[in-house]
């Protein structure tokens, strides 16, 4: 199924030439009126009746999550506040939160992406999908709001939490869509077993879009066998638009639509621009936003770019999963290392559970000491001491052999960890430098 055949299918030839127009036009447009971009320009000597489009956007500065707190609220924005019909704000861990702007334009461009998206994962005007992101400054919940109307599916917005609530709506409400975060998913599922509720057998559940954490593959099938639905990858950050793009039933990769942004795949340490395959930060230029375009926009998350049409029949380029954030890497005694491969490692193994913990400490000598705690699957036979130190010891080994460095593993009893209703948090970082 698609939303925009025409566009979807565009000839690769033409969305290249589309790029280029829609290029050269913004880098005008961002000289022009945006005050913080015409100095980036001048900076970097980039002047834009030199600029001859894709070839050298490797010349253009680029433009990093700092920028917007330096810039904060509305340093960054290219259109006046009269043309602003709508604000949305990153949570932010420390200062200022980042703030985006939208136009009437934008928020049409944002709804137009996601309405690509849920059409490819095969979502229609007879389901009802319940949204179980958050709503508010968050831009997950609007965001798939906008778009599930725009399909014509009918929206059950329950936000996040209350999850007693949420899995009576689904029952009898007869939603056959979730859209939330992986980690909140397994807890729904987990919540309704101990409650005595199969979400499997119990409810019209068909398919589920999950993001704003990273995730695996083994995540994905485990899901799947848990509940008996399709699980389908979204992406998008907030200072992009919120949700953007999703997997198609392909599941090889999620669409970037080309028409609106224009991606590369950069080395996160020199900053040079990678070639198709190759691992490295996804970075994105925004070709239509209007309220706040971002040129060459450092996202700081890891994955790699397929450019082949793809076998749905889409011809934009994909991004496959995301591997990890560039700021959220763990240093250990100088190896890098990202909890999503530690999760890679845990959900290939029957005998855990869906839900871990990564611990990191220094000792008195200097040395870090990374623990990952799992909890024990209610499935697994593990009945005396030495069942549980054999798991701790097999489970280490294959960390290592990922991580090239040794983690200490807790197995602690299901139901022990923590359980999250948004974003997982899934590191504790107690060292003290």
């Amino acid at each position: 199924m698609f939303w925009n055949p025409r566009i979807e299918r565009m000839p690769q030839k033409e969305i290249e030439e589309y790029q280029e127009r829609k290029l050269r036009a913004l880098i005008h447009n961002v000289y022009n009126h945006s005050a913080f971009y015409r100095r980036k320009f001048k900076e970097a000597g980039v002047n834009p009746w030199d600029f001859s489009g894709r070839k050298d956007l490797h010349k253009l500065p680029f433009t990093k999550k700092q920028d917007l707190r330096d810039n904060y609220p509305f340093g960054m924005f290219a259109v006046p506040i009269s043309q602003i019909v709508r604000f949305h704000a990153s949570s932010g861990t420390t200062g200022k939160p980042t703030v985006v702007g939208y136009t009437a334009n934008d928020i049409e461009c944002w709804a137009e992406s996601l309405c690509r998206g849920l059409v490819s994962c095969g979502v229609s005007r007879d389901d009802v999908i319940q949204i179980s992101y958050g709503y508010g400054l968050f831009t997950g919940g609007l965001g798939f709001h906008y778009a599930a109307e725009k399909v014509g599916a009918t929206v059950l917005p329950t936000s996040a939490g209350n999850t007693a609530r949420q899995i009576e709506l689904m029952k009898d409400l007869k939603t056959t869509v979730i859209a939330c975060t992986p980690s909140y998913m397994l807890y729904l599922a987990e919540y309704a077993y101990k409650n005595g509720v199969s979400l499997k057998d119990e409810t019209e559940l068909k398919l589920g879009i999950f993001g704003a954490e990273p995730w695996s593959e083994e995540t994905r099938k485990r899901i799947e066998e848990k509940v008996g639905i399709d699980a389908y990858d979204v992406y998008g950050t907030s200072e992009l638009s919120g949700p953007l793009f999703t997997e198609c039933t392909e599941k090889c990769g999620v669409h970037i639509w080309a028409d609106h942004f224009l991606i590369e795949i950069v080395d996160p340490d020199t900053g040079e621009q990678l070639s198709e395959g190759e691992k490295g930060e996804l970075v994105v230029t925004t070709l239509s936003k209007e309220a706040l375009p971002l040129i060459r926009w450092r996202t700081g998350d890891v994955t790699l770019m397929e450019n082949e049409k793809c076998a749905c029949g889409r011809t934009h380029p994909r991004i496959m999963r995301i591997l990890g954030r560039t700021d959220d890497m763990i240093i250990v005694r100088g190896v890098n290392v990202f909890p999503s491969q530690i999760e890679h490692v845990l959900m290939q193994i029957p005998e855990v559970g869906e839900h871990y913990m990564i611990l990191l400490d220094r000792k008195d000598d200097g040395l870090d000491v990374m623990t990952v705690q799992v909890e024990l699957s209610e499935k697994a036979e593990v009945d005396k001491v030495s069942d549980m130190l054999e798991l701790e010891r097999k489970i280490t080994e294959k960390l290592k052999s990922v991580l090239n460095v040794t983690a200490k593993v807790e197995v602690v009893n299901p139901g022990t960890l923590q359980r999250f209703e948004g974003k997982a948090k899934r590191v504790i970082d107690r060292r003290k430098i």
